[in-house]
């Protein structure tokens, strides 16, 4: 009878561990949100204009494409991403011979205390996760030009021009006045940092 009552403990704990991992709590259901209409006021109301305090930013379609994956297999709740093994990730390189991958950014400072953002890779590619990162940062691209990877921005009340140049597989991103002269080392150790901590996984 004792060994009865213990089987029927520990089965009744199995099945109900298996419901807990397999449960949808709707920690991702973010992800099928709808655009709502604006907020509308009565035509007859006065009310103070209306600034959103903390609005949305537009994000890339390459940023989101290439953020962590944070779901379980299923897509049914939130779960961080596991490390993957030793043997994939040998795997994914030998496959990945013959293409070059990119590598992350790194803050780095010329000879003349310039503050610049490092990265390897070809040069399209850094170029297209730099316009996505300044995307998701809300900066406004006054101006593009694809050919000589530099893009004309605003940060705060002030354009600057973002560069890219490179020698090699090693590329350098700098921030410059309109003048073509560098911009104040703050200001781009400011910018460059947040395009650094924001840069597509």
């Amino acid at each position: 009878m004792m060994q009865l009552r213990l089987g029927l403990t520990f089965a009744i704990a199995a099945m109900g561990l298996v419901g807990c991992s397999s449960f949808n709590n709707h920690s991702v259901d973010y992800k099928n949100t709808t655009t709502l209409a604006p907020l509308q006021f009565p035509t007859d109301a006065t009310v103070r204009p209306f600034t959103p305090l903390y609005p949305a930013p537009t994000v890339d379609q390459l940023a989101i494409e290439n953020a962590p994956k944070l779901e379980n297999k299923q897509g049914t709740r939130f779960a961080l991403p596991r490390p993957e093994s030793l043997q994939a990730n040998t795997a994914a390189e030998s496959s990945a011979e013959g293409t070059t991958a990119m590598g992350r950014p790194q803050l780095v400072v010329d000879g003349n205390k310039n503050p610049l953002l490092q990265i390897s890779g070809p040069t399209a590619d850094i170029w297209q996760y730099t316009v996505a990162t300044l995307s998701s940062l809300n900066y406004k691209v006054l101006g593009e030009n694809k050919a000589g990877y530099e893009a004309t921005i605003k940060v705060g009340e002030q354009s600057y021009v973002l560069k890219l140049t490179g020698v090699g597989n090693t590329h350098n991103l700098a921030l410059f006045n309109p003048d073509n002269s560098f911009a104040d080392p703050a200001k781009a150790t400011e910018v460059l940092n947040q395009i650094y901590q924001n840069w597509p996984a």
